[in-house]
Order: structure tokens, then C-alpha cells, then sequence
């Protein structure tokens, strides 16, 4: 009997030292920062990206295999695989990659809606649908996002934008085109992505 009760006075005496030992850790752990989640920024009052009704487009022919109507004079970044576009806060960018089977909506919802939520700045989905374009049938996406913070203000706006995912023998073109939120750029935007064509 004793040397059970000296076994029940041991145990409670290792746990008593072992909720100790475990408090300031638990303390630390509960006091802990969340990760910060980036709010969309406020939409701009007098959005300062209209595409001008007069401006000009020429045609842009990339080594990837494709080309398409650009605006004339906006800034040319070459990548890797891709090509972008840019005047102010409008960008184009389109990025070719390999890819054995064409996007539905099911596999776009799954792949890269879930990617553009998980790595996009305050990223906000509002449709995904199949459009037809000269090009073939396509799966777009429509989402707003936060643009990259101004480098001297460190200020971003929010910016809406449509991706386009080309597809042909194997090759997957996926077009972005994005512009201030607000920004009237409906007819701009319908002409470059009915102008893209593989080659």
C-alpha cells in the first residue's frame, strides 16, 4: 500500500513539473501574430487607365508561337517564356507552357483559381466561364487584385483583370490583361484577346 501511494505521489509530482515546464510555451504560442491578410485596396475615384479610344495597335509576333494586337509605344518586358506589355498601371502579359491536356472550367477552378487565391495580392474571383474566340474556346477568368505597391509611395490600387488560357497540341497560352478597377477598357480588352492566334 505505501509503495503504491508513494507511486501515485510520484506520478502527480512528474505531471506537476511537466504542466510547468509546458505553460510557457503554450503562453508563447497562443501570443503568437497571425498572418496578416491583405485587404483590397479602395477602388480609385477617377481611375487612371483608360486605354484612349484612338489608339493604335500593331501586331506583336512572338518566338513562342503566337501573336496578337498590342498597343503601340506601351513598354515591352521580354521573360523566359513570356511577354508583357505595360503603360502606367494596364498591363498585358501572356506566358507559354506546356500542357498535354486543354483547360475546362473544372480543371481551371481546381489548378488555377486556387493558385491565384493563394499566391495573388488580395485576390477576389468573380467568374469563370468558357468564351468563344476566334482562337478556339477558351476558359477565362475574372478577378480583381491588388497591384504590386508603388516603389516611392508604397501605395497599390486595385486593379481588375482577365486571364485567357490558350490551348493547342500541347501548348497552353495564358493571356492577362489588367487595368485599374473602374478603367473603361471593354472594347480594348475584347479586341487583343479576339486578335490572339497561334502560328
Amino acid at each position: 500500500m505505501r509503495i503504491h501511494l508513494a507511486a501515485c505521489l510520484m506520478t502527480a509530482a512528474l505531471l506537476s513539473a511537466a504542466m510547468q515546464n509546458a505553460e510557457p510555451a503554450l503562453a508563447q504560442a497562443s501570443n503568437k501574430p497571425l498572418p496578416v491578410v491583405e485587404k483590397p485596396a479602395p477602388p480609385e475615384k477617377n481611375p487612371p487607365g483608360d486605354i484612349p479610344d484612338d489608339q493604335v495597335f500593331i501586331e506583336y509576333r512572338s518566338p513562342q508561337g503566337f501573336s496578337m494586337q498590342v498597343p503601340e509605344g506601351w513598354a515591352r518586358k521580354d521573360g523566359g517564356d513570356s511577354v508583357s506589355f505595360s503603360d502606367k498601371y494596364n498591363t498585358i502579359e501572356v506566358a507559354v507552357t506546356s500542357d498535354l491536356t486543354q483547360p475546362t472550367i473544372a480543371s481551371v477552378k481546381q489548378a488555377q483559381v486556387s493558385t491565384l487565391e493563394s499566391g495573388g495580392r488580395a485576390v477576389k474571383i468573380t467568374q469563370v466561364k468558357t468564351t468563344k474566340l476566334p482562337a478556339g474556346e477558351t476558359v477565362s477568368i475574372a478577378f480583381g487584385s491588388n497591384s504590386e505597391p508603388n516603389p516611392v509611395t508604397n501605395k497599390a490600387i486595385r486593379l481588375e483583370n482577365e486571364r485567357y488560357f490558350f490551348w493547342k497540341d500541347g501548348k497552353l497560352a495564358t493571356l492577362t490583361l489588367s487595368a485599374p478597377f473602374g478603367a473603361d477598357n471593354a472594347d480594348q480588352w475584347q479586341l487583343m484577346s479576339r486578335s490572339f492566334r497561334w502560328q
